[in-house]
């Protein structure tokens, strides 16, 4: 079973303090990271179903999340109103991604779908990708162009597709076992994206000439997310063993091992326009910021705050 405590992506609100935790009961939780305190709770399913995935988006002050009835449901976070549901896959919606400018959302499912939405068309359907031949668990828009994004599968292939196209451009091939999570770098210089996969690996692809430039070893379990740092040299990785490993994003060198005891690892997003990592356990919740010896928040899986000494880790990248 896998488990999400954080949304699978970037869960930080683009100009408010606000951490956006999604929960294993059912429930959402917008926390206010600068008070330490729940500013909202949102009830989204009923029978503690699991909620997978959820993002912002701020620009319409709208929370969409999806959960384990297939169900897509958005929120205002401002009047608390549900704005639309509807079922969108026909198993567990795995992910959500939210293009930068457009009307639009991804979701990926294990019903080895990935569907476009358009909530200026009264979220209607407009594309369906199909190829992968086992559970879709993540998608990600590339920043540099956004009208393509990426795909990451448990049938063990990174798949790079084009809005408009039914076909993917490209596969990436590589991992030995199914491929759990990935990110695009922001950089200029660099057109890579990096992967993490049940074969306990990271893997660093160049998509231009879809190879693979490096390879992360290290973690002792499947590796469950995946992120470079939008504005410091470093690559994040998270696994099930528990551990946040931080590598040089041009040696690719470990640099430090993180283990807060909150046991496997789900998910690890970059606060927007921060050094601020929010990471998401099966026992809780954190928030560290890179270059200081204590978390900002911990949580745990009841919402609870408790306060954690941890190691340093402010060594020069």
């Amino acid at each position: 079973v896998r488990e999400a405590v954080v949304s699978t992506q970037s869960t930080g609100h683009e100009s408010e303090p606000w951490l956006l935790v999604a929960l294993y009961s059912g429930h959402l939780n917008i926390w206010n990271y600068e008070t330490q305190s729940i500013v909202k709770t949102i009830e989204a399913t009923t029978n503690d179903l699991p909620i997978r995935t959820a993002r912002f988006i701020s620009r319409k002050s709208w929370v969409v999340c999806g959960s384990d009835d297939m169900v897509i449901r958005v929120y205002n976070y401002n009047t608390m109103d549900k704005v639309h549901s509807f079922e969108a896959h026909a198993d567990y919606i795995r992910c959500i991604a939210i293009h930068p400018t457009q009307s639009f959302i991804l979701t990926s499912s294990d019903d080895m779908m990935i569907k476009l939405w358009d909530w200026n068309k009264n979220w209607a359907c407009t594309q369906t990708f199909e190829g992968h031949t086992h559970y879709v668990m993540q998608v990600v828009f590339n920043p540099k162009d956004t009208n393509t994004f990426a795909s990451a599968s448990l049938d063990k292939t990174i798949r790079v597709w084009q809005l408009g196209s039914t076909a993917p451009n490209f596969t990436l091939v590589g991992h030995e076992k199914g491929v759990n999570c990935l990110d695009y770098y922001r950089g200029a210089d660099k057109p890579y994206l990096i992967s993490g996969a049940d074969d306990f690996v990271a893997k660093i692809w160049d998509y231009q000439n879809k190879s693979c430039v490096q390879t992360l070893v290290g973690h002792t379990q499947n590796v469950t997310s995946v992120c470079f740092h939008a504005d410091m040299p470093i690559i994040i990785t998270g696994s099930e063993d528990g551990t946040i490993r931080l590598w040089h994003v041009n040696t690719y060198r470990l640099e430090f091992t993180l283990n807060y005891g909150f046991e496997r690892v789900w998910c690890v997003a970059q606060l927007p326009g921060s050094n601020t990592l929010s990471i998401g356990y099966d026992e809780g919740a954190i928030m560290i910021k890179l270059g200081r010896e204590q978390p900002a928040i911990t949580m745990d899986n009841s919402g609870k705050i408790i306060w954690l000494n941890t190691q340093r880790f402010n060594r020069r990248m």
